[in-house]
């Protein structure tokens, strides 16, 4: 893949060392399949996918690995296929089991330089999260973003400034009863959550909240990255 316009903005010693780096991505729903697209195009050496669903038709809205030609496939197959159509240097390793805290070992090893946290499970997070602190592992998790439609309200905070997010209260109550720090970064979304509309329908969602936020996860990443001596 040509970097050429990438090298033009972070110059040629970063962009070596870029191939140098390995990021984790768990989740690959409509947040975590843009941060892995965004993160392939951006001159890593290793991606590391995580996810242990297949494609369903209600995904086709709003997820990047969600076609009507891969409904039924795993979602990290399609997610591979595309990584390695964008950059065929990038190293690709799959991981497709629900990630939970018995196999959280195998999933941390070899140690990758960051993870993304874009799981909905809120278990997994919780154990995902607090593992990686007490690892010294780099990780910025993700929020809901699910029942809004502002992408202009999403922001990066400590996960201690959170406000309003149903999802981000339940990990700072799990995470400070663990004695985990809530210094965490996070992309949250300042807009509260709305009613769906539609009887027995508990989440809505839409095309354009969730990729920006996926993008969000990955801006941070990528740009700690590159602020590395």
């Amino acid at each position: 893949m040509s970097l050429t316009r990438l090298e033009a903005l972070v110059g040629k010693e970063r962009l070596v060392r870029l191939r140098t780096k390995s990021v984790l991505v768990c989740g690959l729903g409509g947040v975590g399949s843009f941060a892995a697209e965004a993160l392939a195009r951006s001159g890593l050496g290793r991606l590391i996918l995580a996810d242990c669903d297949r494609v369903d038709e209600t995904n086709l809205n709003r997820q990047l690995v969600a076609l009507h030609s891969t409904v039924g496939k795993k979602k990290t197959a399609v997610m591979e296929e595309r990584v390695k159509d964008i950059d065929p240097a990038v190293e690709v390793r799959l991981f497709e089991e629900r990630i939970d805290a018995t196999n959280l070992d195998r999933l941390l090893d070899p140690r990758p330089d960051y993870v993304v946290d874009a799981i909905d499970d809120v278990a997994a997070k919780v154990a995902l999260i607090a593992r990686c602190v007490a690892l010294g592992i780099r990780v910025v998790s993700s929020a809901g973003f699910a029942n809004k439609r502002r992408p202009e309200l999403i922001r990066i905070d400590a996960l201690e400034k959170t406000s309003v997010d149903p999802l981000a209260r339940v990990l700072r109550s799990r995470l400070r009863a663990l004695g985990v720090p809530l210094s965490i970064p996070i992309v949250w979304s300042a807009e509260s959550p709305s009613v769906p509309t539609t009887p027995g329908v508990r989440l809505g969602s839409c095309a354009y909240v969730p990729s920006a936020a996926g993008l969000f996860l990955a801006s941070k990443v990528m740009n700690d990255i590159l602020e590395e001596e």
